[in-house]
C-alpha cells in the first residue's frame, strides 16, 4: 500500500484492521498517502542517509504514455537503489526503461564533466556504476500499451521505452546540473573519485 501511494500522487489508501483495537476500543487504522509521490518515494529510501540534493523530479507525457522519475544522490559510495515501475507493476529485472534511465544519467554526468573539466581529455569517461555511486532513483512509466518478458511481468520489453526515458533524463538532468552548479561539482566530483577508490583496491588485491 505505501508503495501504491508513492506511485500514485495524491492517492489515500485508508487501511483498517478489525482484528486488532486501539486504545480507544477501536479497530486499528492506517493511511497510506504520499503528496510528493516519487520525490516522496526516494526520500523514504535515503531516510537515515546524508543526501547532495533535494530530489530531482520530473514528469513528462505524450502519445506513448508518461515517465516520471525522481532520483537523489548521497554521500554513499555505493548505489543505494534504483526502481523501475511499469504501470504501477515493479519490474524487479529491470528492461528498456531503466536501460534508458542507466544509459541517460551515465551520457549526461559525461558530458557535464567533460564540459566543466572535471574529466581531462586523458581521463577515461566515467562508467555506468561510477555515475551512480550514492544514488537512489525510481523510474515509473505508464504506457498505453506495455509489453512484459516473461507470464511474471518482471521485466519491460517496450522498445519506445528506452529512448523516451534516455531522451527525458538526459534534457532535465542536464538542466538540473547546470542550474545547480554546486550539487552539481559535489555529485560529479564523487563519481571521479569512485574511479580512484575502485584502482586502489584492484591494486591492493
Amino acid at each position: 500500500f505505501r508503495e501504491m501511494s508513492f506511485l500514485n500522487k495524491r492517492l489515500k489508501i485508508t487501511l483498517i484492521d478489525e482484528r486488532t483495537l486501539n486504545e480507544d476500543g477501536k479497530p486499528t487504522k492506517e493511511v497510506f498517502q504520499a503528496l510528493g509521490g516519487l520525490q516522496d518515494f526516494v526520500k523514504y529510501i535515503n531516510t537515515g542517509k546524508e543526501t547532495l540534493n533535494k530530489p530531482i523530479y520530473f514528469e513528462v507525457e505524450n502519445a506513448d504514455g508518461m515517465v516520471e522519475i525522481a532520483m537523489q544522490w548521497t554521500t554513499s559510495y555505493s548505489t543505494n537503489s534504483v526502481l523501475s515501475f511499469a504501470n504501477n507493476i515493479h519490474t524487479i529485472d529491470g528492461g528498456t526503461h531503466l536501460d534508458g534511465f542507466k544509459q541517460g544519467v551515465t551520457r549526461t554526468i559525461n558530458d557535464y564533466a567533460r564540459n566543466k573539466g572535471i574529466l581531462k581529455d586523458k581521463d577515461a569517461n566515467l562508467s555506468g556504476d561510477d555515475t551512480r555511486e550514492g544514488l537512489a532513483a525510481v523510474i515509473s512509466v505508464k504506457l498505453r500499451d506495455p509489453q512484459f518478458e516473461g507470464q511474471t511481468k518482471q521485466k519491460l520489453g517496450n522498445s519506445e521505452a528506452r529512448g523516451a526515458v534516455n531522451s527525458i533524463l538526459s534534457t532535465q538532468l542536464e538542466i538540473f546540473l547546470e542550474q545547480n552548479p554546486s550539487v552539481a561539482k559535489i555529485t560529479v566530483e564523487k563519481s571521479v573519485m569512485a574511479i580512484y577508490s575502485s584502482s586502489k583496491t584492484s591494486n591492493k588485491s
